[in-house]
């Protein structure tokens, strides 16, 4: 069972789709055992407490860049053996030395169909917001492995929401998480979790030869 750390910076929904995925067996090869959050004041750390599960608050504006924000963060993931990283509504950038220390094992959920409206600046109720001024029909989710570049790196997963006429960016947002978002996240993660479980395991078959 590898040990999986959520990195928050509001409400925590996602997490919470993930700690009923939990509860509910569904979450078969991880075990969240830690939450991280980039502001103080975030609900998702109120979240994991009910929960039990370890939460700590990481502010980006106490460090000077991203590389010492992300070392901070690294720091902490060492400190809990955590296997898998999964940015759930992590709105800080981090450096590239963290990225690459969890290379395939740092995973993002974006509320969009990547290549579109995905990149610097998307985020939250702009993306949505992008989307209905475009006059795009079709939108939703995508989890994918996270890279230097933003949004950028392999796709995983990908949900796809319809575009109603009567849309607001936030009747939208709210659909994609319900339709999209908090039912892909917890089926990208276990399947992560147990890709990563036999990469391991064959490791240590190779090992023993």
């Amino acid at each position: 069972m590898l040990n999986i750390a959520v990195l928050i910076s509001g409400s925590g929904t996602n997490l919470q789709a993930l700690l009923n995925a939990q509860k509910e067996g569904r979450l078969k090869a991880g075990t969240i055992r830690l939450v991280i959050s980039d502001r103080p004041d975030a609900y998702g750390l109120t979240r994991a407490a009910e929960n039990g599960i370890p939460a700590l608050t990481i502010n980006r504006k106490d460090y000077r860049d991203s590389r010492e924000f992300g070392k901070a963060i690294s720091e902490h993931l060492r400190a809990h053996d955590i296997h898998l990283v999964v940015l759930a509504g992590f709105l800080s950038i981090l450096g590239e030395a963290i990225v690459r220390e969890y290379s395939h094992r740092m995973i993002n959920i974006h509320p969009s169909l990547i290549p579109s409206f995905c990149g610097e600046g998307y985020y939250g109720l702009k993306v949505h917001r992008a989307v209905l001024e475009k006059g795009v029909k079709v939108t939703g989710a995508t989890v994918h492995y996270v890279s230097e570049v933003a949004d950028g790196g392999r796709i995983i997963m990908q949900q796809p929401v319809f575009v109603r006429e009567d849309d607001t960016p936030e009747s939208l947002q709210k659909r994609v998480m319900e339709e999209a978002e908090w039912i892909m996240l917890p089926k990208a993660v276990d399947q992560v979790c147990t890709a990563l479980t036999y990469k391991e395991e064959r490791q240590v078959e190779n090992e023993s030869l």
